[in-house]
């Protein structure tokens, strides 16, 4: 029996796209040689993948070293805007994350840098309904190494993973564990344990 629910963030939880790609366009206004268009459209293809493959398909226009640099930048900056003004929250996820609580343990697994998912959690004042969380940029550890590492260090029986991209099922698989595709979220999956199209729909599963 499931005892527990590890979220992934941007696509499940949260989308943080546009405020996101505010910050990424200022940054690359810094570097003349960028010649590349920087919306909530392309980013929203990208999440999932580990930051610095963002980076180089993001800015394909400029060498791997020059995307990263502004990788960097950006997502140092982008933490407290994102803090400040928030992203946009999937219909229903604060109530249905209070009743989800009541009998399963919360976590977040996301492909971050250091502060974000603190930021999402800030912003929108949901500290209380998460037990733990982890990162990349915490841990130095990619998605399936993370799971894992929540899975231990809380002592987790039976848990699943939601997520929205490839990437995600990818690593739930390598984790062994089953996977609940987020259908309405960024990505496109055809292998996965359950199905939800709307947050709210993890209460009927």
């Amino acid at each position: 029996m499931i005892d527990s629910i590890i979220f992934d963030l941007d696509g499940t939880l949260w989308d943080s796209t546009d405020a996101a790609a505010v910050i990424w366009r200022e940054v690359a206004e810094k570097y003349p040689e960028v010649k590349d268009i920087i919306d909530a459209g392309r980013l929203k293809t990208l999440y999932g993948l580990p930051l610095e493959e963002i980076a180089i398909k993001l800015l394909p226009s400029v060498s791997k070293e020059t995307a990263i640099e502004i990788m960097r930048e950006s997502t140092t900056k982008q933490c407290p805007y994102l803090e400040k003004v928030g992203g946009i929250l999937f219909e229903g996820l604060e109530d249905t994350l209070k009743k989800l609580k009541e009998n399963y343990r919360l976590f977040i697994v996301s492909n971050c840098e250091e502060g974000y998912i603190q930021c999402f959690l800030k912003a929108h004042r949901l500290q209380d309904y998460f037990d733990d969380f982890e990162y990349p940029g915490r841990s130095g550890l990619l998605k399936a190494d993370n799971i894992r590492l929540i899975i231990n260090r809380n002592h987790l029986n039976a848990p699943v993973y939601v997520g929205d991209t490839l990437g995600d099922a990818v690593a739930t698989k390598e984790a062994g564990i089953p996977f609940v595709y987020a259908r309405y979220g960024f990505g496109d999956v055809t292998e996965y344990d359950y199905v939800i199209d709307s947050f709210p729909e993890l209460l009927k599963l």
